[in-house]
């Protein structure tokens, strides 16, 4: 196949496109107010990552003299860079678009908004208590000069840049840190049943003379600015120093990477700006945004709901699984049949169970698990401490360099290893991204394993609102070959053969084309022939160049993707057998899920791996087959209710619009839908 920037889209375009359905949440009036909000944050925090890591990236190709084509989709670096930029600048725009009418309609429920000019007689001592009690204490107030250099600002704290001018001219120029520790949003006392929320920074405005009242000054202002560093993070060569230590210490120096976007007050003076982009070594390599009063909006996420239950999603209940007791004995249960738990419809409290009972049972012997994410509280954690407490011999694969998520990560580890569990660090080159579980048994004298496998982290926060599916399993043949997979983690150079998973980086790319060269047989000789994919994102060239060959051999292939999308789908002789969706509701799908028709014998997995070369080529991942009818049953069913939802799905086609699934057939909202089905599995 010809390859010109047609056949691919930009995964860095195609992902602002992602973050741009987020943005649509946000403006969706059908969405809960508050929610709204949130989705707001949700955006702003998803960018925060896009540009320490993605637009990091980039930058780093371009400072290195490289064009950068071949890895970016056709585009130069350079260019690239600035059409980020442009974009950015117009999303940003439309989302204090959004706010603004947000703020319009919170007032109309009696919740206002409020900033220092608007502050009301009755709130005054509340807001200088609330000052001198709360934030007077943890202030940091950086004094700025031509002469002292810039301090490395953090890139997880916002500032408000103040100027002070004298009857004589005279400026004088100072930070104030908005640390990410203190809550942004302070509830006032409310007035005749209407509610006041005034912004952290707000109260710093007005109190900046109580801040500032040793120096004399004729007039004072404060313009918030925001930097984002360089989340890459370079370990140094130090032999004697453990893989704990040198991580810890990367994360630290995290914040003292390179900028890679500012974004400031578009009101703030001209002079003020050019001081502290000359200060701060930016110039026009580094993504400058002119932007609102307010950054990291990203603390949207925790908007107080003050108790407006009808502004917000109603909660759910997760539910329990059909057939599976929490006050049963989970080993008993899964010796006689699989069972599939889908957080967060069903409660994760199923895998914790399945640990402590673990770490209790006297005949329970060894348990190997990986980690990816852990919870800043983590009940899987400390099960697995319990469980080397008691004498089990408790192996844990943890993944320090899980992005942004190191530090839970690294406390955890120094706590596991401190009760003598044995610990693996991830594996030279690779991070290890899988997500399973095995556990070894006495039972009659001899060993049976019992364990579950997941598409998502055992995590018990992120479980409230990612869609994962875990597999509760006793089959020997998928035990055993996971247990390989441990064994791979301590003798890296041996490499296992796998009969029933799919495991990166040795076998994926192999087995998913044989799957497909399967399809594209029987589309060939006439036989059903249809592939159904559902994952985060797909990036990965050499894929979508197989998926390309199997729509131009008429095999049917549809693709929920909820993030980026690097494939062009619909276009004639090329890729018109495929069709891309993405949904973003209520909850995050995370969800990986591979169908093939397998000539009407479906074969089906569930995985902790996108399409992305990092996840093929980069990581240790698996795919697990699902051999129980019913739950092959229920896994085409609830894809089947992703594929026809028409209120929240959205079309991935060559235009990149984002245009939304409707037509003229019933309502159907995935993940409303996907819970109405488990309660009437539970009444049935």
């Amino acid at each position: 196949m010809t390859k010109d920037k047609n056949i691919y889209i930009n995964r860095e375009l195609s992902w602002l496109k992602f973050n741009e359905r987020v943005l649509q949440e946000a403006a969706d009036k059908d969405v809960p107010l508050i929610e709204r909000l949130r989705f707001l944050g949700i955006f702003s925090n998803n960018l925060d990552e896009f540009f320490k890591v993605r637009y990091a990236t980039v930058k780093r190709i371009y400072e290195a003299g490289k064009g950068g084509k071949s890895e970016l989709g056709g585009i130069k670096a350079g260019d690239l860079l600035e059409e980020i930029t442009q974009i950015v600048i117009a999303q940003q725009s439309y989302s204090l678009e959004i706010l603004e009418e947000i703020d319009l309609e919170l007032g109309r429920e009696n919740i206002h908004v409020i900033n220092e000019t608007e502050i009301k007689g009755v709130h005054h001592d509340f807001i200088k208590n609330y000052f001198y009690q709360e934030l007077s204490p943890a202030l940091v107030v950086i004094m700025l000069n031509e002469d002292v250099a810039l301090p490395e600002l953090m890139d997880i704290s916002a500032y408000l840049t103040v100027k002070m001018t004298n009857l004589e001219g005279k400026d004088q120029v100072a930070l104030i840190e908005i640390s990410s520790t203190m809550d942004r949003f302070v509830v006032l006392p409310s007035i005749d049943e209407a509610n006041y929320i005034i912004m952290v920074d707000d109260i710093l405005r007005y109190c900046l003379d109580d801040i500032f009242n040793i120096f004399k000054y004729d007039s004072i202002s404060a313009h918030m600015i925001k930097i984002t560093r360089d989340g890459e993070l370079d370990f140094d060569s130090d032999l004697s120093k453990s893989f704990i230590d040198k991580l810890s210490e990367s994360v630290k120096d995290r914040q003292s990477g390179q900028p890679v976007r500012f974004v400031y007050d578009m009101n703030i003076n001209e002079d003020t700006l050019s001081f502290l982009l000359k200060h701060m070594s930016i110039d026009k390599k580094e993504s400058i945004i002119p932007g609102g009063r307010y950054h990291n909006r990203r603390d949207y996420m925790n908007f107080p709901s003050l108790g407006r239950t009808d502004l917000l999603y109603d909660k759910i209940k997760p539910l329990p699984v059909k057939g599976l007791s929490l006050e049963e004995s989970i080993f008993k249960t899964i010796a006689q049949k699989d069972y599939m738990v889908y957080t967060p419809y069903h409660t994760f409290s199923y895998i914790v169970k399945f640990l402590r009972e673990a770490a209790l049972d006297p005949q329970v012997k060894t348990i190997k698990i990986t980690i990816y994410r852990l919870a800043q509280i983590s009940h899987v954690a400390s099960s697995l401490i319990n469980a080397a407490k008691n004498g089990k011999k408790v192996t844990v694969s943890i993944e320090l360099r899980a992005r942004f998520d190191e530090a839970a990560n690294i406390n955890y580890a120094e706590q596991m290893q401190d009760e003598g569990i044995k610990m693996f660090f991830g594996v030279t080159g690779l991070k290890v991204h899988c997500k399973m579980c095995v556990i070894e048994r006495e039972e009659q004298d001899k060993l049976v394993r019992y364990g579950f496998i997941s598409t998502g982290n055992f995590n018990e926060s992120t479980a409230k609102v990612y869609t994962d599916f875990t597999l509760m399993t006793a089959n020997s043949k998928i035990l055993k070959e996971i247990n390989k997979v441990f064994d791979f983690f301590e003798v890296n150079y041996k490499i296992n053969r796998y009969k029933h998973i799919i495991t990166s980086p040795h076998y994926t790319r192999t087995k998913l084309f044989n799957l497909i060269d399967k399809e594209i047989e029987c589309a060939q000789n006439g036989k059903p022939a249809y592939i159904k994919l559902k994952m985060n994102s797909i990036s990965s060239y050499k894929m979508i160049d197989k998926l390309y060959e199997a729509s131009r051999a008429g095999v049917k292939i549809q693709m929920i993707v909820r993030g980026l999308c690097c494939l062009v789908p619909g276009i004639k002789g090329m890729s018109e057998n495929i069709e891309v969706i993405s949904i973003i509701d209520k909850f995050l799908e995370h969800t990986r899920l591979y169908i093939f028709s397998n000539n009407d014998n479906p074969k089906i997995y569930i995985s902790s791996a996108d399409w992305m070369t990092r996840n093929i080529d980069n990581r240790v991942e698996v795919s697990c087959p699902i051999y129980d009818e019913d739950i092959k049953n229920e896994l085409q069913h609830l894809y089947d209710i992703c594929w026809n939802d028409n209120v929240k799905a959205r079309i991935i086609n060559e235009h990149q619009d984002n245009s939304y699934k409707r037509n003229d057939k019933p309502k159907v909202r995935a993940q409303f839908d996907t819970y109405k089905y488990y309660l009437n599995k539970l009444e049935r």
